[in-house]
Protein backbone atom coordinates (compact mmCIF):
# COMPACT_ATOMS: atom_id res chain seq x y z
CA UNK A 1 0.00 0.00 0.00
CA UNK A 2 1.39 3.30 -0.60
CA UNK A 3 0.53 6.16 1.32
CA UNK A 4 0.42 10.27 0.04
CA UNK A 5 2.49 11.84 2.71
CA UNK A 6 1.92 14.88 1.16
CA UNK A 7 -1.41 14.55 1.78
CA UNK A 8 -1.16 13.86 5.96
CA UNK A 9 -2.35 16.86 6.33
CA UNK A 10 -5.36 16.59 5.59
CA UNK A 11 -6.14 13.53 7.11
CA UNK A 12 -7.76 13.99 10.66
CA UNK A 13 -6.88 11.39 12.80
CA UNK A 14 -9.19 10.54 16.33
CA UNK A 15 -6.37 9.41 18.77
CA UNK A 16 -6.70 10.05 22.50
CA UNK A 17 -2.77 11.91 22.91
CA UNK A 18 -1.60 12.51 25.73
CA UNK A 19 -1.84 16.59 26.28
CA UNK A 20 2.40 16.74 27.23
CA UNK A 21 4.35 13.93 25.61
CA UNK A 22 7.33 15.56 26.82
CA UNK A 23 6.35 15.43 31.08
CA UNK A 24 6.03 10.92 30.48
CA UNK A 25 8.15 9.08 32.15
CA UNK A 26 9.58 6.36 29.84
CA UNK A 27 7.30 3.75 31.25
CA UNK A 28 4.16 5.95 30.06
CA UNK A 29 5.87 6.90 26.95
CA UNK A 30 6.53 2.84 25.95
CA UNK A 31 2.90 2.00 27.07
CA UNK A 32 1.70 5.02 24.58
CA UNK A 33 3.71 3.25 22.26
CA UNK A 34 1.95 -0.23 22.56
CA UNK A 35 -1.28 1.41 22.54
CA UNK A 36 -1.05 3.34 19.26
CA UNK A 37 1.52 0.62 17.57
CA UNK A 38 0.63 1.48 13.97
CA UNK A 39 0.71 4.69 14.24
CA UNK A 40 4.37 4.49 15.44
CA UNK A 41 5.18 2.12 12.94
CA UNK A 42 4.10 4.29 10.50
CA UNK A 43 5.83 7.13 11.64
CA UNK A 44 8.92 5.30 11.86
CA UNK A 45 8.41 3.67 8.45
CA UNK A 46 7.47 7.55 7.06
CA UNK A 47 10.87 8.55 8.26
CA UNK A 48 12.71 5.89 6.86
CA UNK A 49 11.49 6.56 3.48
CA UNK A 50 12.13 9.94 3.94
CA UNK A 51 15.45 9.91 4.83
CA UNK A 52 16.53 7.27 2.27
CA UNK A 53 15.05 8.77 -0.45
CA UNK A 54 17.14 12.10 0.62
CA UNK A 55 20.22 10.00 0.53
CA UNK A 56 19.57 8.29 -2.56
CA UNK A 57 19.21 11.73 -4.03
CA UNK A 58 22.25 13.29 -2.63
CA UNK A 59 24.62 14.50 -5.37
CA UNK A 60 27.29 13.83 -2.35
CA UNK A 61 26.96 10.51 -3.52
CA UNK A 62 28.41 10.93 -6.86
CA UNK A 63 31.67 12.52 -5.98
CA UNK A 64 35.02 11.43 -7.59
CA UNK A 65 36.33 8.01 -6.70
CA UNK A 66 39.32 9.14 -4.20
CA UNK A 67 41.51 7.39 -0.82
CA UNK A 68 38.90 7.06 2.09
CA UNK A 69 40.63 9.02 4.55
CA UNK A 70 40.59 8.90 8.17
CA UNK A 71 37.55 9.90 10.57
CA UNK A 72 37.15 13.86 11.34
CA UNK A 73 40.87 14.98 9.19
CA UNK A 74 39.64 13.09 6.22
CA UNK A 75 43.29 12.73 3.87
CA UNK A 76 45.22 15.22 5.96
CA UNK A 77 47.55 12.45 7.58
CA UNK A 78 48.36 11.58 3.88
CA UNK A 79 49.13 15.18 2.93
CA UNK A 80 52.60 15.70 3.12
CA UNK A 81 55.91 16.95 1.23
CA UNK A 82 55.85 16.33 -2.64
CA UNK A 83 52.41 15.96 -2.85
CA UNK A 84 52.57 16.47 -6.51
CA UNK A 85 54.37 12.93 -6.57
CA UNK A 86 51.19 11.20 -4.38
CA UNK A 87 48.81 12.88 -6.70
CA UNK A 88 50.68 11.06 -9.47
CA UNK A 89 50.49 7.99 -7.90
CA UNK A 90 46.79 8.18 -7.01
CA UNK A 91 45.80 8.95 -10.39
CA UNK A 92 46.85 5.03 -11.08
CA UNK A 93 44.20 3.60 -8.41
CA UNK A 94 41.74 6.47 -8.76
CA UNK A 95 41.82 8.29 -12.60
CA UNK A 96 41.99 11.82 -13.95
CA UNK A 97 39.94 13.29 -11.51
CA UNK A 98 39.34 12.54 -7.52
CA UNK A 99 38.24 13.77 -4.49
CA UNK A 100 40.39 14.43 -1.09
CA UNK A 101 38.76 15.81 2.14
CA UNK A 102 40.76 17.99 4.54
CA UNK A 103 39.02 17.73 8.01
CA UNK A 104 35.94 18.42 6.20
CA UNK A 105 37.16 20.45 2.99
CA UNK A 106 36.23 18.83 -0.18
CA UNK A 107 39.61 18.98 -2.22
CA UNK A 108 39.45 17.85 -5.83
CA UNK A 109 42.69 17.20 -8.23
CA UNK A 110 42.87 17.25 -11.68
CA UNK A 111 45.80 15.23 -12.97
CA UNK A 112 44.87 15.80 -16.31
CA UNK A 113 45.37 18.42 -18.95
CA UNK A 114 42.15 17.88 -20.62
CA UNK A 115 40.23 17.95 -17.10
CA UNK A 116 41.68 20.72 -15.86
CA UNK A 117 41.12 22.95 -18.96
CA UNK A 118 37.53 21.68 -19.41
CA UNK A 119 36.95 22.74 -15.61
CA UNK A 120 39.41 25.94 -15.25
CA UNK A 121 39.51 27.36 -18.33
CA UNK A 122 35.73 26.62 -20.02
CA UNK A 123 33.90 27.09 -16.99
CA UNK A 124 36.24 29.88 -15.79
CA UNK A 125 32.80 31.51 -14.40
CA UNK A 126 32.68 28.66 -11.79
CA UNK A 127 36.61 28.39 -11.00
CA UNK A 128 38.09 31.49 -10.70
CA UNK A 129 37.45 32.03 -7.35
CA UNK A 130 40.42 31.19 -4.55
CA UNK A 131 40.45 29.46 -1.68
CA UNK A 132 40.34 31.59 1.45
CA UNK A 133 44.25 32.06 2.75
CA UNK A 134 43.78 33.76 6.51
CA UNK A 135 47.06 34.08 7.13
CA UNK A 136 48.76 34.89 3.94
CA UNK A 137 45.59 36.63 2.26
CA UNK A 138 44.22 37.99 4.77
CA UNK A 139 46.40 38.94 7.54
CA UNK A 140 49.83 39.16 6.13
CA UNK A 141 48.80 40.98 2.90
CA UNK A 142 45.72 42.68 4.44
CA UNK A 143 43.37 41.17 1.62
CA UNK A 144 45.93 42.99 -1.09
CA UNK A 145 47.38 40.55 -3.06
CA UNK A 146 45.63 40.11 -6.34
CA UNK A 147 46.58 36.37 -6.79
CA UNK A 148 45.29 35.14 -3.27
CA UNK A 149 42.07 37.47 -3.79
CA UNK A 150 38.61 36.04 -4.19
CA UNK A 151 37.43 36.55 -7.63
CA UNK A 152 35.49 39.86 -6.81
CA UNK A 153 35.38 43.31 -7.59
CA UNK A 154 38.99 44.71 -6.45
CA UNK A 155 40.54 41.49 -8.18
CA UNK A 156 38.69 42.28 -11.33
CA UNK A 157 40.42 46.08 -11.56
CA UNK A 158 43.49 44.78 -9.89
CA UNK A 159 43.50 42.07 -13.06
CA UNK A 160 42.38 44.58 -15.51
CA UNK A 161 45.45 46.94 -14.37
CA UNK A 162 47.66 44.55 -14.59
CA UNK A 163 46.86 43.03 -17.75
CA UNK A 164 46.84 46.13 -19.77
CA UNK A 165 50.60 47.10 -17.75
CA UNK A 166 52.13 43.90 -18.70
CA UNK A 167 50.44 43.29 -21.67
CA UNK A 168 52.21 41.47 -24.94
CA UNK A 169 52.67 45.32 -26.64
CA UNK A 170 53.53 46.85 -23.50
CA UNK A 171 56.17 44.47 -23.08
CA UNK A 172 58.04 45.48 -26.04
CA UNK A 173 59.33 48.74 -24.48
CA UNK A 174 60.95 46.42 -21.63
CA UNK A 175 63.40 44.81 -23.95
CA UNK A 176 66.17 47.40 -23.11
CA UNK A 177 66.59 46.74 -19.67
CA UNK A 178 65.92 42.31 -20.24
CA UNK A 179 69.18 42.62 -22.67
CA UNK A 180 71.06 44.95 -20.27
CA UNK A 181 70.65 42.23 -17.57
CA UNK A 182 71.64 39.45 -19.29
CA UNK A 183 74.64 40.84 -19.98
CA UNK A 184 75.48 41.53 -16.77
CA UNK A 185 74.62 38.04 -16.22
CA UNK A 186 76.65 36.32 -18.17
CA UNK A 187 79.53 38.81 -17.11
CA UNK A 188 78.85 37.83 -13.85
CA UNK A 189 78.76 34.18 -14.42
CA UNK A 190 82.38 34.50 -16.23
CA UNK A 191 83.41 36.03 -13.65
CA UNK A 192 82.46 34.35 -10.65
CA UNK A 193 81.22 31.13 -11.82
CA UNK A 194 81.01 29.52 -8.24
CA UNK A 195 77.75 31.87 -7.28
CA UNK A 196 75.88 31.22 -10.40
CA UNK A 197 72.54 30.36 -8.43
CA UNK A 198 73.50 33.89 -6.60
CA UNK A 199 73.80 35.63 -9.99
CA UNK A 200 70.52 34.19 -10.38
CA UNK A 201 68.92 35.64 -8.12
CA UNK A 202 70.08 39.47 -8.92
CA UNK A 203 69.43 38.83 -12.58
CA UNK A 204 65.98 37.75 -11.84
CA UNK A 205 65.25 40.74 -8.76
CA UNK A 206 66.80 43.19 -10.93
CA UNK A 207 65.21 42.65 -14.17
CA UNK A 208 61.48 42.52 -11.55
CA UNK A 209 62.35 45.90 -10.10
CA UNK A 210 62.94 47.55 -13.44
CA UNK A 211 59.73 46.30 -14.95
CA UNK A 212 57.94 47.30 -11.98
CA UNK A 213 59.62 50.27 -10.53
CA UNK A 214 62.33 51.89 -13.07
CA UNK A 215 65.06 51.18 -11.00
CA UNK A 216 68.27 50.61 -12.22
CA UNK A 217 70.66 47.49 -12.82
CA UNK A 218 71.12 46.08 -9.01
CA UNK A 219 74.45 44.69 -8.24
CA UNK A 220 73.66 42.61 -6.29
CA UNK A 221 70.56 40.32 -4.50
CA UNK A 222 71.85 41.65 -1.43
CA UNK A 223 70.91 45.08 -1.81
CA UNK A 224 68.58 46.85 0.66
CA UNK A 225 65.79 47.01 -1.92
CA UNK A 226 65.72 44.16 -2.84
CA UNK A 227 66.55 42.14 0.26
CA UNK A 228 63.46 43.93 1.82
CA UNK A 229 61.25 42.93 -0.93
CA UNK A 230 62.79 39.18 -1.12
CA UNK A 231 62.20 38.93 2.27
CA UNK A 232 58.91 39.66 2.19
CA UNK A 233 58.21 36.71 -0.99
CA UNK A 234 59.65 34.78 1.53
CA UNK A 235 57.02 35.17 4.31
CA UNK A 236 54.90 34.66 1.71
CA UNK A 237 55.37 31.50 0.02
CA UNK A 238 55.88 30.02 3.22
CA UNK A 239 52.73 31.40 4.80
CA UNK A 240 50.59 30.22 1.56
CA UNK A 241 52.16 26.88 2.07
CA UNK A 242 48.79 24.45 3.28
CA UNK A 243 49.58 23.35 6.25
CA UNK A 244 51.59 26.06 7.51
CA UNK A 245 49.22 27.52 10.12
CA UNK A 246 46.33 25.77 12.30
CA UNK A 247 44.19 28.73 11.55
CA UNK A 248 43.46 27.39 7.74
CA UNK A 249 42.43 24.20 9.05
CA UNK A 250 40.05 25.92 12.27
CA UNK A 251 39.35 29.33 11.39
CA UNK A 252 38.09 29.83 14.78
CA UNK A 253 41.60 30.54 15.65
CA UNK A 254 41.18 34.20 13.81
CA UNK A 255 39.48 34.98 16.51
CA UNK A 256 42.03 35.08 18.80
CA UNK A 257 43.50 38.35 19.88
CA UNK A 258 46.44 39.28 18.63
CA UNK A 259 48.47 39.39 21.95
CA UNK A 260 47.72 35.80 22.40
CA UNK A 261 48.72 34.51 18.96
CA UNK A 262 52.22 35.37 18.12
CA UNK A 263 51.45 34.25 14.67
CA UNK A 264 49.12 36.49 13.89
CA UNK A 265 50.52 39.30 15.72
CA UNK A 266 53.84 38.60 13.61
CA UNK A 267 51.48 39.02 10.02
CA UNK A 268 50.14 41.71 11.45
CA UNK A 269 53.33 43.47 12.38
CA UNK A 270 54.33 42.67 8.49
CA UNK A 271 51.51 43.90 7.10
CA UNK A 272 52.05 47.44 8.18
CA UNK A 273 55.70 47.34 8.08
CA UNK A 274 55.27 45.86 3.85
CA UNK A 275 52.74 48.64 3.49
CA UNK A 276 55.03 51.30 4.06
CA UNK A 277 57.94 50.14 1.79
CA UNK A 278 55.82 49.09 -0.86
CA UNK A 279 53.81 52.42 -0.54
CA UNK A 280 57.53 54.37 -0.80
CA UNK A 281 58.46 52.48 -3.46
CA UNK A 282 55.47 53.45 -5.63
CA UNK A 283 56.20 56.89 -4.37
CA UNK A 284 59.53 57.00 -6.12
CA UNK A 285 58.13 56.28 -9.51
CA UNK A 286 55.12 59.06 -8.78
CA UNK A 287 57.94 61.49 -8.19
CA UNK A 288 60.39 60.35 -11.54
CA UNK A 289 56.88 60.95 -13.52
CA UNK A 290 56.72 64.36 -11.67
CA UNK A 291 59.81 65.38 -12.90
CA UNK A 292 59.40 64.80 -16.82
CA UNK A 293 61.37 61.26 -16.23
CA UNK A 294 58.82 58.57 -17.74
CA UNK A 295 60.05 55.57 -18.68
CA UNK A 296 57.97 52.35 -19.32
CA UNK A 297 57.12 51.02 -15.86
CA UNK A 298 54.21 48.76 -14.75
CA UNK A 299 53.97 51.18 -11.52
CA UNK A 300 54.34 54.18 -13.89
CA UNK A 301 51.27 53.61 -16.14
CA UNK A 302 49.37 52.62 -12.88
CA UNK A 303 49.89 56.08 -11.66
CA UNK A 304 48.89 57.40 -15.06
CA UNK A 305 45.05 55.58 -15.53
CA UNK A 306 44.90 55.46 -11.46
CA UNK A 307 41.07 57.10 -12.76
CA UNK A 308 40.47 54.79 -15.16
CA UNK A 309 41.29 51.60 -12.68
CA UNK A 310 39.76 53.09 -9.73
CA UNK A 311 42.36 52.07 -7.49
CA UNK A 312 44.10 53.77 -4.41
CA UNK A 313 47.52 54.32 -3.80
CA UNK A 314 47.99 51.79 -1.51
CA UNK A 315 45.53 49.00 -3.41
CA UNK A 316 48.19 50.25 -6.66
CA UNK A 317 51.21 49.68 -4.61
CA UNK A 318 50.35 46.22 -3.66
CA UNK A 319 48.92 44.98 -7.09
CA UNK A 320 52.97 46.48 -7.66
CA UNK A 321 54.47 44.19 -5.05
CA UNK A 322 52.60 41.28 -6.04
CA UNK A 323 53.60 41.32 -9.56
CA UNK A 324 57.00 41.39 -8.22
CA UNK A 325 56.75 38.40 -5.28
CA UNK A 326 54.36 36.30 -8.36
CA UNK A 327 57.72 36.96 -10.96
CA UNK A 328 61.47 37.60 -8.91
CA UNK A 329 61.57 34.25 -6.99
CA UNK A 330 59.63 31.86 -10.06
CA UNK A 331 62.00 33.06 -12.50
CA UNK A 332 65.67 32.41 -10.77
CA UNK A 333 64.12 29.35 -10.35
CA UNK A 334 63.30 28.22 -13.46
CA UNK A 335 67.24 29.66 -14.24
CA UNK A 336 68.51 27.10 -11.78
CA UNK A 337 66.26 24.25 -13.13
CA UNK A 338 67.87 25.07 -16.67
CA UNK A 339 71.19 25.09 -15.50
CA UNK A 340 70.63 21.90 -14.32
CA UNK A 341 69.78 20.22 -17.57
CA UNK A 342 72.13 21.62 -19.24
CA UNK A 343 75.12 20.42 -16.66
CA UNK A 344 72.60 16.92 -17.23
CA UNK A 345 71.94 17.17 -21.17
CA UNK A 346 74.70 18.06 -22.88
CA UNK A 347 73.57 17.27 -26.25
CA UNK A 348 70.98 19.68 -26.03
CA UNK A 349 73.43 22.49 -24.99
CA UNK A 350 75.52 22.03 -27.98
CA UNK A 351 72.50 21.86 -30.20
CA UNK A 352 71.53 25.57 -28.35
CA UNK A 353 74.81 26.61 -29.55
CA UNK A 354 75.29 25.58 -33.20
CA UNK A 355 72.23 27.22 -33.58
CA UNK A 356 73.16 30.41 -31.74
CA UNK A 357 76.90 30.03 -33.89
CA UNK A 358 75.12 30.05 -37.12
CA UNK A 359 72.52 32.42 -36.62
CA UNK A 360 74.84 34.88 -34.78
CA UNK A 361 78.29 34.16 -35.27
CA UNK A 362 80.69 35.50 -32.28
CA UNK A 363 81.44 38.74 -33.91
CA UNK A 364 78.68 40.26 -31.83
CA UNK A 365 75.92 39.61 -29.13
CA UNK A 366 72.43 37.89 -29.39
CA UNK A 367 69.67 40.95 -29.23
CA UNK A 368 66.30 40.22 -29.50
CA UNK A 369 65.96 40.93 -33.26
CA UNK A 370 67.59 37.51 -33.07
CA UNK A 371 64.39 36.05 -31.57
CA UNK A 372 62.47 35.32 -34.77
CA UNK A 373 65.46 33.05 -35.95
CA UNK A 374 66.08 31.43 -33.04
CA UNK A 375 63.77 28.34 -32.78
CA UNK A 376 66.10 26.09 -30.34
CA UNK A 377 66.29 28.61 -28.06
CA UNK A 378 62.42 29.68 -27.91
CA UNK A 379 61.60 26.19 -27.46
CA UNK A 380 64.22 25.75 -24.91
CA UNK A 381 62.54 28.24 -22.97
CA UNK A 382 58.80 26.74 -23.07
CA UNK A 383 60.62 23.18 -21.91
CA UNK A 384 62.40 25.19 -19.09
CA UNK A 385 59.21 25.66 -17.77
CA UNK A 386 57.25 22.33 -18.57
CA UNK A 387 60.17 19.76 -17.21
CA UNK A 388 60.50 21.15 -13.88
CA UNK A 389 57.44 23.20 -13.09
CA UNK A 390 59.00 25.82 -9.81
CA UNK A 391 55.10 25.50 -8.52
CA UNK A 392 54.23 21.64 -9.04
CA UNK A 393 50.76 22.35 -7.54
CA UNK A 394 49.99 25.77 -8.68
CA UNK A 395 47.64 28.15 -6.60
CA UNK A 396 44.42 26.41 -5.77
CA UNK A 397 40.85 27.59 -7.67
CA UNK A 398 37.54 27.46 -5.25
CA UNK A 399 34.28 26.21 -7.00
CA UNK A 400 31.61 28.98 -6.40
CA UNK A 401 28.99 27.01 -7.36
CA UNK A 402 27.44 23.00 -7.23
CA UNK A 403 29.01 21.63 -10.70
CA UNK A 404 28.86 18.10 -12.38
CA UNK A 405 31.73 16.80 -14.71
CA UNK A 406 31.20 13.69 -16.48
CA UNK A 407 28.60 12.37 -14.16
CA UNK A 408 30.84 13.16 -10.76
CA UNK A 409 29.57 15.63 -8.72
CA UNK A 410 31.86 18.79 -7.80
CA UNK A 411 30.45 20.60 -4.51
CA UNK A 412 30.49 24.21 -4.19
CA UNK A 413 33.31 25.48 -2.19
CA UNK A 414 35.81 22.91 -3.30
CA UNK A 415 39.31 23.49 -3.57
CA UNK A 416 40.72 22.62 -6.93
CA UNK A 417 43.93 21.70 -7.54
CA UNK A 418 45.79 21.14 -10.86
CA UNK A 419 48.75 18.68 -10.95
CA UNK A 420 51.10 20.76 -12.69
CA UNK A 421 53.86 18.56 -11.84
CA UNK A 422 52.13 15.47 -13.57
CA UNK A 423 50.09 17.99 -16.47
CA UNK A 424 53.80 19.09 -17.93
CA UNK A 425 55.13 15.89 -17.89
CA UNK A 426 51.98 12.95 -19.03
CA UNK A 427 53.62 10.37 -21.16
CA UNK A 428 50.12 10.57 -23.31
CA UNK A 429 50.86 14.68 -24.31
CA UNK A 430 54.54 14.45 -24.54
CA UNK A 431 55.73 10.68 -25.70
CA UNK A 432 57.74 8.67 -24.00
CA UNK A 433 60.27 11.30 -23.06
CA UNK A 434 58.06 13.51 -20.90
CA UNK A 435 60.68 13.10 -18.17
CA UNK A 436 63.19 14.39 -20.03
CA UNK A 437 64.55 17.61 -21.35
CA UNK A 438 63.91 17.81 -24.62
CA UNK A 439 63.08 21.28 -26.19
CA UNK A 440 62.84 19.64 -29.88
CA UNK A 441 59.55 18.44 -28.91
CA UNK A 442 58.38 22.00 -30.01
CA UNK A 443 59.82 22.19 -33.15
CA UNK A 444 57.89 21.20 -35.98
CA UNK A 445 59.02 19.34 -39.45
CA UNK A 446 60.28 22.34 -40.83
CA UNK A 447 62.43 23.33 -37.56
CA UNK A 448 59.73 26.04 -36.64
CA UNK A 449 58.16 26.32 -32.79
CA UNK A 450 54.80 24.73 -32.40
CA UNK A 451 52.77 23.09 -29.40
CA UNK A 452 52.40 19.56 -28.63
CA UNK A 453 50.02 19.72 -26.11
CA UNK A 454 46.48 21.82 -26.97
CA UNK A 455 45.25 22.34 -24.22
CA UNK A 456 47.93 24.88 -23.17
CA UNK A 457 47.08 27.58 -25.47
CA UNK A 458 50.35 27.63 -27.19
CA UNK A 459 52.33 27.67 -24.65
CA UNK A 460 53.18 24.17 -24.53
CA UNK A 461 52.69 23.52 -21.00
CA UNK A 462 50.12 24.58 -18.19
CA UNK A 463 53.12 26.00 -15.64
CA UNK A 464 51.41 29.59 -16.05
CA UNK A 465 48.25 28.27 -14.50
CA UNK A 466 44.37 28.37 -16.28
CA UNK A 467 41.32 30.83 -17.24
CA UNK A 468 40.69 33.86 -15.47
CA UNK A 469 44.17 33.33 -13.32
CA UNK A 470 46.43 32.49 -15.68
CA UNK A 471 49.96 34.17 -15.01
CA UNK A 472 49.54 37.71 -16.12
CA UNK A 473 53.29 38.30 -16.46
CA UNK A 474 53.87 35.78 -18.90
CA UNK A 475 55.30 37.64 -21.98
CA UNK A 476 58.04 39.30 -19.93
CA UNK A 477 58.91 35.77 -18.21
CA UNK A 478 59.11 34.73 -21.74
CA UNK A 479 61.69 37.66 -23.10
CA UNK A 480 63.44 37.38 -20.10
CA UNK A 481 64.51 33.77 -20.03
CA UNK A 482 64.68 33.71 -24.15
CA UNK A 483 67.55 36.59 -23.49
CA UNK A 484 68.90 35.34 -20.40
CA UNK A 485 69.40 31.74 -22.56
CA UNK A 486 70.40 32.80 -25.51
CA UNK A 487 73.21 35.44 -23.92
CA UNK A 488 74.40 32.53 -21.28
CA UNK A 489 74.64 29.82 -24.26
CA UNK A 490 76.78 32.35 -26.71
CA UNK A 491 78.91 33.49 -24.47
CA UNK A 492 79.42 29.87 -21.83
CA UNK A 493 79.99 26.34 -21.56
CA UNK A 494 78.75 24.84 -18.72
CA UNK A 495 79.60 21.37 -17.43
CA UNK A 496 79.48 19.49 -14.26
CA UNK A 497 81.73 20.40 -11.26
CA UNK A 498 84.41 18.36 -10.46
CA UNK A 499 86.11 17.81 -7.40
CA UNK A 500 89.74 18.09 -6.15
CA UNK A 501 90.57 15.10 -7.74
CA UNK A 502 88.94 15.70 -10.76
CA UNK A 503 85.58 13.53 -10.54
CA UNK A 504 82.57 14.71 -11.27
CA UNK A 505 80.47 15.37 -8.57
CA UNK A 506 77.78 13.42 -8.36
CA UNK A 507 74.03 15.70 -8.81
CA UNK A 508 70.94 14.81 -7.33
CA UNK A 509 68.54 15.39 -10.18
CA UNK A 510 65.34 13.95 -9.15
CA UNK A 511 65.79 16.10 -5.63
CA UNK A 512 64.31 19.55 -4.99
CA UNK A 513 64.35 22.09 -1.84
CA UNK A 514 60.73 23.11 -1.10
CA UNK A 515 60.85 26.79 0.42
CA UNK A 516 57.35 27.87 0.53
CA UNK A 517 55.46 27.69 -2.85
CA UNK A 518 58.28 27.08 -4.79
CA UNK A 519 60.63 24.54 -4.94
CA UNK A 520 64.60 24.93 -6.66
CA UNK A 521 67.02 21.66 -7.12
CA UNK A 522 69.46 20.87 -4.31
CA UNK A 523 72.82 22.90 -5.08
CA UNK A 524 74.86 21.27 -7.06
CA UNK A 525 78.06 22.62 -8.86
CA UNK A 526 79.09 23.89 -12.06
CA UNK A 527 81.99 24.30 -13.69
CA UNK A 528 81.67 27.41 -15.78
CA UNK A 529 84.19 28.88 -18.88
CA UNK A 530 83.91 31.24 -21.46
CA UNK A 531 83.09 29.68 -25.10
CA UNK A 532 85.72 31.60 -27.11
CA UNK A 533 88.52 33.94 -25.95
CA UNK A 534 86.55 37.41 -27.66
CA UNK A 535 83.25 36.38 -25.68
CA UNK A 536 84.73 38.30 -22.92
CA UNK A 537 85.61 41.33 -24.82
CA UNK A 538 82.36 41.70 -26.62
CA UNK A 539 80.25 41.54 -22.97
CA UNK A 540 82.68 44.14 -21.51
CA UNK A 541 82.47 46.71 -24.48
CA UNK A 542 78.67 46.06 -24.72
CA UNK A 543 78.27 46.82 -20.97
CA UNK A 544 80.37 49.95 -21.19
CA UNK A 545 77.99 50.95 -23.78
CA UNK A 546 75.08 50.66 -21.55
CA UNK A 547 77.02 52.88 -18.48
CA UNK A 548 77.83 49.80 -16.16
Amino acid sequence: MFINLNSARHIKLSISMPANLAVLSPSEIIVFAQQHSTLVSGILTGCAIYFTARYLQSPWRKLPPGPKGFPLVGNVLEMRSKQWLNFMNWKQEFGDIFYLSAAGQPIIVLNSQKVAADLLDRRAGIYSDRPRNIVAAQILCGGLAMVFQNYGTLWRKMRKAAHEGLSKSVVESFKTPQLTEAILLSCGLLAQPSTWDNHFRRTAASMIMSVTYDTPPIDSELSSSVKAVNDFVARLTRAALPGSHFVEFFPWMMYIPSRFAKWKRDAEYWYERDSVMFENLFNSVNEKLSKGMDRPSLVGTLIKDADRYGLSARESSWLAATMYAAGAETTSAVMAWWMLAMVTYPDVQKCAQEELDSVIGRTRIPTFSDLPHLPYIRAMVKEALRWRPVDPLGLPHLSAANDWYNGMFIPKGSMIIANVWHLNRDPEVYGADAAHFNPARFLDASGGVTSCAPETKEEGHVTYGFGRRVCVGKHVANNSLFIDFAMMLWACTFAPGKDENGKVIPIDVDGCVEDGLVVRPIPFRVDISSRFPEAVTLLASENELRGH
